[in-house]
């Protein structure tokens, strides 16, 4: 099983449409995954990357779950590109539909979500992350990291 995809980072997408996953992303695909990787649309306005192993299981999940889940595994199949290998240096491409649909023109955020990896356009990006800060501030406070 794949560790727990966490952190950001600023990246770029090359004329061809290639990303390149960070390394410390890359050495956290379990052996399961087999450096393969499904893309499709995000939870927000931004993409999705799924080791192998994840959308397996996600797509389990999703298919023994309620009408919602059934919706939301045709949304992400609608949306899903082809399995495609990792190179070795951590690159993927992403298709020019998805890459529209999330804003995305030469610079990118690639952002650890736990169990798939996100990419944001920076704009979206820093909206959604002042967003997240201000919710953060009016529900929490020092007590709540003690």
């Amino acid at each position: 099983m794949a560790a727990e995809f966490i952190g950001t980072y600023t990246n770029s997408v090359n004329k061809g449409k290639w990303v390149t996953i960070p390394a410390n992303f890359k050495k956290k695909f379990s052996p399961m995954a087999k450096q393969t990787v499904v893309v499709t649309i995000g939870p927000q306005q931004n993409i999705a990357i799924y080791p192998l192993d994840k959308w397996n299981q996600k797509i389990a999940k999703l298919e023994s779950g309620t009408q919602r889940d059934k919706e939301l595994l045709d949304n992400l199949r609608t949306f899903a590109s082809t399995e495609q290998k990792m190179e070795a240096n951590g690159r993927i491409k992403i298709g020019t539909e998805l890459l529209e649909i999330a804003d995305i023109k030469a610079k990118v955020i690639i952002k650890g979500e736990g169990s798939f990896i996100s990419v944001w356009n920076p704009e979206s990006y820093k909206e959604y992350r002042n967003k997240k800060l201000e919710e953060h501030k009016k529900s929490f406070n020092s007590l709540d990291y003690q």
